[in-house]
């Protein structure tokens, strides 16, 4: 387990996952997130986002986190582990709308100068509260697929923050495999 992806629906806890399992492994980590969104919430074109995640997984180890469908041939063809945080679709939303409500209350930096607003969290349909009524059950139905199209991939799913808890306490327990 030296270059894995954490990959899971808008809000699932893929960032914080991801650091802390970096973190636990004396591994760099990755977020695709702050390679995609530049400043003024401008789409970092394409050619550059994916040279953003071909140069960090050439690394040979690494964690990165994030589901952009536009470089899964560089990062899960590079990888030797996918991590699936598949929650209930309740748990997600319920601790995606206080992580929204606190970024907006707090204007919380995100990436490059991006912070959440209210109207951007409530009316943009790529917003998180209505990105997740968007892809959550699409990309749970999709996911097995899209795994299978990597066979080289060690798949670990993940359906709860407790399976979540114990996999990082066995990561830092010494078992990397756990």
């Amino acid at each position: 387990m030296l270059r894995i992806i954490v990959i899971g629906t808008t809000g699932s806890g893929k960032t914080t996952f991801a650091r802390a399992l970096a973190q636990r492994l004396g591994l760099p980590h990755g977020e695709q997130d702050a390679w995609n969104h530049e400043a003024n919430w401008q789409m970092a074109p394409l050619g550059r986002f994916r040279a953003r995640v071909d140069t960090f997984t050439s690394q040979p180890a690494w964690v990165m986190d994030g589901n952009y469908g536009k470089a899964r041939d560089l990062g899960w063809a590079r990888a030797d582990t996918l991590i699936w945080l598949d929650f209930p679709a309740w748990l997600v939303y319920s601790r995606l709308v206080r992580r929204t409500l606190w970024r907006v209350l707090t204007q919380q930096e995100l990436w490059n100068g991006n912070r959440e607003t209210w109207r951007g969290a409530l009316l943009d349909p790529e917003g998180p509260l209505r990105w997740f009524w968007k892809t959550h059950w699409r990309r749970r139905q999709e996911t097995p697929a899209l795994a299978a199209e990597f066979p080289h991939l060690r798949l670990v799913r993940l359906r709860s923050p407790g399976e979540a808890r114990r996999f990082l306490a066995a990561v830092g327990r010494g078992h990397p495999t756990a």
